[in-house]
């Protein structure tokens, strides 16, 4: 993360397929948070890094982009149409290492590979009609009887039908996923062990917030048969409980606490008096958000000092920088986390950022361009559009300025102000590739003006 999360609306990113048929995972309980997706590298890879190899051996499809990591301190986890698979920052706070991680991510692997979502899509058109039927039922009865308390009987009497035939059709796939992740654990020679010792935290918090005593919030109900088949499993297994990526979950937890959790909290976990890289990577955090800048930087030197190859404590560095108002400084670290790690899209983000506020930056516009394109083309990004038309306006090609202000406006959905910008930058004399873009530009705003009437 630009060491600052970036947050973007879960709703509008991934309207259609996160408010319609989620696979909720082994794991839905806890209390609500903000919910918005966190764009922060050091996770996002941690995440890749451990389910890249699951998915392999699943056989299903691997892409980066579609790895998300949604800020809410609950347990849980799931995939969404399009295999797009959400991990909540709680599920990776709470866990206590990589192979626990391991086996949740694995248990959703299950999922994809058993095509779960498009049959649970499926099952709830099934039941959607179901619950029409019941509805005209219900106003039948209204109408006969003149008592509006018949028709409410009879409604929530069918969806309660409905809600266990839902209950018992997903127990069954989360049975198919536990055997499925168990499965390719071993493959990849690692244990259930955490697996089941995740499962066993679930099922105890469960107890503690009352969820047990309601079938209606079981959706995943933590049977005797599952915990004895993860115990089997557990005690079978000859795979590894280590990671070679256990490290990288240690800071990864202490950066997540740090930006997210209240600080009082942040310093009861992470005590100077530890002395390791965690609590100084977390206390450094602490003092970015009370602004105390120099005693953010002494802790990010140090941390630079002892692991000169971490390109997130350069991001970290170049951030309290930033805010600081030392931008010509925090471009130059930011470039040395670019050189640690190139293909970093946050960290492209945030040292174009950067340099465009450092002083004599118009000698280094081309260069900034280079890394906002590239940028662009690995994962598009709103804020970089918005970066990318200040420096072509800058390097005084306007039209191409024009054009990724356009991009910026539809991706705001200011369609428009979009329709405008894309007609200035005609005017512009645009180069022919670059007409090229206008015009696909053009359709997909036609487009997405289009799907909105509709």
């Amino acid at each position: 993360m630009v060491a600052k999360i970036n947050r973007i609306d879960v709703v509008k990113k991934f309207k259609k397929p996160f408010l319609a048929f989620c696979m909720v995972a082994v794991f839905a309980f806890g209390a609500k948070a903000e919910r918005s997706i966190l764009t922060d590298d050091e996770t996002e890879t941690l995440l890749q890094n451990i389910v890249k190899p699951i998915f392999e051996v699943a056989g299903v499809a691997y892409d980066k982009n579609k790895i998300h990591l949604l800020n809410d301190m609950s347990l849980n986890a799931f995939v969404t149409d399009g295999n797009h698979l959400f991990v909540h920052t709680g599920t990776i706070l709470k866990a206590s290492n990589v192979n626990e991680i391991s086996g949740i991510l694995a248990h959703e692997t299950g999922h994809i590979a058993g095509g779960h979502v498009m049959r649970q899509k499926l099952k709830i058109n099934d039941l959607q009609t179901l619950s029409v039927i019941s509805l005209l039922a219900a106003g039948a009865t209204a109408v006969a009887s003149g008592r509006g308390d018949a028709a409410m009987a009879i409604a929530l009497g069918s969806h309660g039908s409905m809600l266990n035939s839902m209950m018992a059709y997903q127990t069954t796939e989360e049975r198919n996923a536990d055997e499925s992740a168990v499965t390719y654990l071993k493959a990849l020679n690692q244990s259930p062990e955490g697996l089941k010792n995740f499962m066993k935290t679930i099922q105890q918090t469960n107890r503690l917030s009352g969820y047990e005593e309601s079938p209606y919030f079981r959706t995943h109900p933590m049977s005797v048969e599952r915990m004895s088949f993860f115990e089997t499993s557990a005690k079978q297994s000859g795979g590894k409980l280590t990671s070679p990526y256990d490290e990288d979950f240690a800071f990864v937890q202490a950066k997540l606490t740090a930006f997210l959790l209240p600080i009082e909290q942040v310093l009861r976990k992470y005590p100077s008096s530890t002395g390791s890289l965690q609590a100084k990577y977390a206390q450094a955090i602490v003092f970015l958000r009370q602004k105390q800048f120099n005693k953010a930087l002494t802790l990010a030197d140090e941390l630079i000092a002892a692991k000169p190859q971490n390109p997130y404590f350069y991001q970290l560095k170049g951030q309290i920088l930033f805010e600081s108002g030392k931008a010509t400084q925090s471009a130059a670290v930011y470039e040395k986390a670019l050189e640690i790690k190139p293909k970093s899209d946050e960290i492209m983000l945030a040292y174009a950022e950067s340099a465009l506020e450092a002083e004599n930056h118009q000698k280094n516009l081309q260069h900034i361009i280079d890394v906002l394109t590239k940028l662009q083309h690995s994962r598009e990004n709103t804020h970089g559009w918005e970066l990318l038309s200040k420096a072509y306006y800058e390097k005084g090609m306007k039209a191409d300025s024009m054009y990724a202000l356009a991009k910026y406006s539809l991706a705001t959905d200011r369609f428009e102000t979009a329709e405008k910008q894309i007609k200035e930058a005609r005017t512009l004399n645009p180069s022919n590739a670059l007409t090229i873009k206008l015009n696909d530009l053009e359709s997909e705003l036609k487009k997405r003006q289009k799907d909105k009437q509709q």
